[in-house]
């Protein structure tokens, strides 16, 4: 084992969390040092074959977990430079103004948040900048306060998607364009010839090899390492464990593997950004004498109060043909907060990539045989609609991330499926006013293999955050309690988790902490 360099700051993880805070310091001029234990995403034919990125899961970690009830199962993860953002659908939406209050559902109530919106809102801004989001304000009649428009205009609607769109307001619904973080420039719904992105459809779970997805990476890493030589990327460097110093009240150490040798790296912060449940197992095996639950665990809580929402991705078929190529541009939040036979919240809709014959040849969808007797699974494609629909889970203890051993343990109860199997037929009511047949088919390779609980990609809570010590393991900035120089800046500090996609609170929260942590440079 070798000692390696001091930094100023050392973070851990290059996805939207690690990567953000890592663009925001390098601006300062401190020495930053940015850990990742994958390397770089492969640019390759691959990136757009349906086949290799669902069926075969070519990108997704093979690591095997378990939960205490026996099964096992490969985690959808993805260990590269970006994270998870690098097959993100790049959908960035504001939680909503009142997920940041108590909210009542039929298994129990969704805790508040210690900090309000308007602690966000600015943060939520820079945020929608600086990782190119598309929208258009005022059509989604959920959508929380904001000082100004997006920076850059909405994705047009291919003609099939808008005339669901127009169809939904005929209806009375409240359609709006997806906000998406996308480097794209178009007209009249063509790219034009410099733009990164070109509206194809393999976009949405698949890696860009155009780079024209606004994921960590392309946004925040590369655009910093150009621009910042006091910036250092490791790539292919796992992190151990992380050691204190003789009281137990600072982190001195962080112990990587990198190409079989261990090194030790130092900083005078350091930031966990690993994702809700890679970094939960950081901080439990840093475990020593001063801390023998784990680091930051006093409370018992790392690890804890997991959620991902209750996530499912369904196909309609349409009665015309949907040749949509980019179908990722049309949400409904109607049914966010309840309906009219309903008191509850019922979740998000929101649009999918467009399934192909591959993919639903690859699902071994039995009930298409019931409905489309005769039909090829090309054909069924170029009917297909696709859509992704969000409900909100519940923090409990129970759903947790820990060690048995060397084997990695994750258990999930599930919570609000009530709200969920009505959500979907609210869609499947919608779909028969919209010349789409009513019957909505599960795909589930989007998702992982085995959903629900290796659905992971929308991890958060494991490390929630609050005033009271006891009851939280990180402070209102996101320090660890009891640890002076430690940081988390993913989604494990979320106390509850909405129902729109993680992402953009993520980002918006890396840069709050960002201008904290600047502050403790005066």
């Amino acid at each position: 084992m070798s000692n390696s360099e001091h930094y100023d700051v050392v973070v851990i993880g290059s996805g939207p969390g690690g990567a953000t805070m890592a663009w925001r310091l390098a601006q300062t001029g401190k020495r930053i040092l940015l850990l990742e234990r994958g390397g770089y995403l492969p640019r390759e034919r691959e990136n757009w074959d349906s086949q290799a990125v669902f069926v075969d899961a070519r990108y997704q970690t093979r690591e095997t977990w378990y939960s205490s009830d026996g099964r096992n199962f490969h985690p959808g993860l993805h260990y590269f430079v970006g994270g998870n953002s690098k097959v993100y659908g790049a959908v960035l939406l504001r939680l909503r103004e009142r997920d940041f209050d108590e909210i009542r559902h039929p298994d129990g109530i969704s805790p508040a948040w210690p900090l309000k919106y308007d602690a966000f809102e600015p943060y939520y801004q820079a945020a929608e900048d600086l990782y190119y989001v598309h929208g258009l304000r005022g059509e989604d009649p959920t959508e929380p306060p904001s000082k100004k428009p997006y920076a850059f205009p909405p994705i047009t609607h291919e003609p099939r998607i808008q005339q669901l769109f127009d169809g939904l307001k005929r209806e009375g619904h409240h359609p709006f364009h997806l906000p998406v973080g996308i480097l794209l420039e178009e007209r009249d719904g063509k790219p034009l010839p410099q733009s990164a992105c070109i509206r194809c459809n393999a976009f949405d779970g698949y890696p860009c090899l155009t780079n024209g997805k606004a994921d960590a990476q392309v946004v925040c890493v590369d655009p910093a390492l150009r621009a910042h030589s006091n910036l250092t990327l490791l790539t292919n460097s796992y992190v151990n464990k992380l050691t204190t110093d003789s009281r137990g009240r600072r982190i001195s150490g962080i112990e990587v593997v990198r190409d079989d040798e261990r090194t030790i790296y130092s900083g005078d912060i350091v930031i966990v950004a690993c994702g809700a449940l890679s970094s939960a197992l950081l901080m439990l095996r840093s475990a020593n004498g001063d801390h023998p639950n784990g680091l930051a665990n006093d409370s018992g809580l790392v690890g804890r109060n997991y959620m991902r929402h209750n996530n499912s991705i369904v196909m309609a078929i349409s009665r015309p043909p949907n040749p949509t190529k980019f179908q990722k541009t049309l949400g409904l939040n109607d049914f966010y907060f309840g309906s009219d036979d309903w008191d509850y919240p019922l979740g998000h809709i929101q649009m999918v990539g467009k399934s192909d014959g591959a993919q639903i040849h690859g699902e071994g969808l039995p009930d298409f045989l019931q409905w489309f007797p005769e039909m090829p699974f090309d054909w069924i494609a170029q009917h297909s609609l696709d859509f992704w629909l969000t409900s909100e889970d519940l923090p409990l203890p129970q759903n947790r991330i820990f060690y048995d051993r060397e084997r990695v343990m994750l258990d999930l109860t599930e919570t609000n499926l009530a709200a969920h199997r009505r959500l979907k037929e609210k869609l499947c009511d919608l779909c028969a006013k919209l010349e789409v047949h009513p019957h909505l088919f599960d795909r589930s390779l989007y998702l992982g293999q085995n959903v629900p609980i290796g659905g992971t990609a929308h991890q958060a809570g494991t490390m929630r955050f609050g005033a009271d010590p006891a009851q939280s393991v990180l402070d209102l900035n996101c320090k660890a309690h009891g640890i002076d120089n430690l940081y988390v800046t993913d989604a494990s500090f979320f106390p509850s988790i909405g129902a729109v996609n993680p992402t953009l609170t993520i980002v918006a929260n890396a840069l709050r902490v960002g201008d904290h942590v600047i502050t403790r440079f005066k």
